[in-house]
């Protein structure tokens, strides 16, 4: 079905000074009760197919607060339908009812704002759009400098949203009306949002480029379990030897079944700070006690559920440190295909000349075309390119490692030219960082 027009003749936003946003307080027709009950999802099921246009959606979930990223509040509207907070908890999923929704959406545009975090957790219920509008995404590519939700509706909309309760911890039941109505909010104004960034794009003669964009993160299939998680420790980089990557990996290990079976988030059992803390700290003497982690951790700001599982961390470093060296963790990941950036230059300066002139001309061609370079190709897919040049065409080869078509024909004659180079360029050091930008592949 082909996507539905809403853009209004005046929805360019001219480069003029704006007069200050009016603050968005409340849905325009009040907000509605939360759906618990099958009667009430019946209902609204009903009400939303009788309107018409796109769905405007959304979801919270409880970040930093559970282990799971399950949904615990869905947000709905549309034209003539009514918008809907539908609380998911007492259906769960595969309920009928959510199987009846979902195909409800079949065939229609979904706007959904940074899709990918809220998709996850909404196919987990059964509900998965088949058409996709982004409005985080479509800004990123049209090149607006902030594509937040709330600076979005500032620049475009002229409304002011406050984001007070974005982190909270949606689990909570019943939920506060205040957060009921600030959720209510972010769908609100999702359709003319959408309509804005739309003609944006058309304007630039970027909206095919989104749509592929959109069409690919919907056919995107579920990214593989990560080798070695325990790595992405944060504070990482100050681990330097093996027997301290030990202690790391047993505690990430332990913190993370705990958190599984307990539904915490990792973090507030043990930060990753704690973690990388403790193992730095392990070649100073045994960790036996209580009161010596303690100490250990002081520094940081001690949280006291840091030390509620204080008997498990410290068994965990115990059985770290007794290790035989032939059980401690390699230096590098094993599943690591290339070597970090930083030794490029001095180790691999035949793989370093073409990145550099790569990195650069594309940095040129995204400000040309006013996108972030990490939407114009992934860095990621820059790096592998210049490593292992491939035995077919570039173009090719981009395609075949996740690009979209219209990525692959504006990089891939730049990156072929930088194949050719074998003199670096003089430019900054790059980082791993710079490099891996997932949600650009």
């Amino acid at each position: 079905m082909a996507l539905h027009l809403l853009v209004q003749p005046d929805a360019v936003v001219e480069n003029e000074e704006l007069p200050a946003p009016t603050p968005l307080l409340h849905p325009s027709a009040g907000l509605p009760a939360v759906i618990d009950t099958e009667a009430a999802l019946t209902d609204a099921i009903a009400e939303l197919a009788r309107g018409s246009g796109p769905f405007a959606l959304d979801a919270e979930r409880a970040s930093g607060y559970k282990y799971s990223a399950r949904a615990y509040l869905i947000q709905l509207k549309r034209e003539g339908g009514g918008l809907h907070l539908i609380d998911p908890i007492p259906f769960g999923p595969g309920h009928p009812l959510l199987a009846q929704l979902n195909q409800l959406l079949q065939g229609e545009e979904v706007i959904l704002h940074a899709s990918t975090q809220d998709l996850p957790c909404l196919r987990e219920l059964g509900i998965n759009p088949s058409l996709l509008f982004d409005t985080e995404l479509g800004a990123r590519i049209a090149g607006l400098p902030r594509v937040g939700l709330g600076p979005l509706l500032e620049s475009l909309m002229g409304v002011s949203l406050a984001k007070e309760h974005s982190a909270v911890d949606w689990s909570q039941r019943p939920l506060p009306t205040d957060w009921l109505n600030y959720a209510a909010l972010d769908v609100e104004l999702l359709v003319e949002l959408r309509n804005k960034v739309y003609q944006l794009l058309e304007v630039a003669g970027k909206l095919q480029w989104a749509l592929e964009d959109f069409a690919a993160i919907l056919a995107a299939p579920p990214a593989p379990p990560r080798v070695d998680p325990w790595r992405r420790t944060s504070g990482m980089h100050k681990v330097k030897k093996r027997n301290h990557m030990a202690v790391v990996r047993e505690l990430w290990q332990e913190r993370n079944l705990l958190a599984e079976e307990l539904d915490v988030s990792p973090s507030r059992l043990l930060s990753d700070a704690a973690i990388t803390e403790i193992a730095l700290a392990s070649d100073k003497g045994p960790i036996t006690n209580r009161k010596h982690l303690e100490k250990i951790l002081k520094p940081l700001g001690l949280r006291a559920r840091w030390l509620e599982n204080a008997a498990t961390w410290i068994s965990c470093i115990t059985d770290a440190i007794a290790m035989p060296e032939d059980q401690w963790p390699e230096a590098r990941s094993k599943s690591d295909a290339m070597p970090p950036i930083k030794i490029w230059r001095e180790r691999f300066p035949e793989k370093f000349a073409p990145l550099s002139h790569a990195r650069f001309n594309l940095q040129v061609r995204a400000e040309e075309l006013s996108i972030p370079l990490e939407n114009l190709i992934s860095p990621e897919l820059v790096r592998r390119i210049c490593w292992q040049p491939p035995e077919t065409t570039v173009a090719e080869a981009l395609v075949a490692m996740g690009a979209r078509r219209w990525q692959s024909e504006i990089a891939a004659p730049i990156l072929e030219a930088a194949l050719l180079e074998k003199e670096p360029l003089e430019v900054e050091e790059l980082s791993d960082s710079e490099v891996t930008d997932e949600k650009s592949i």
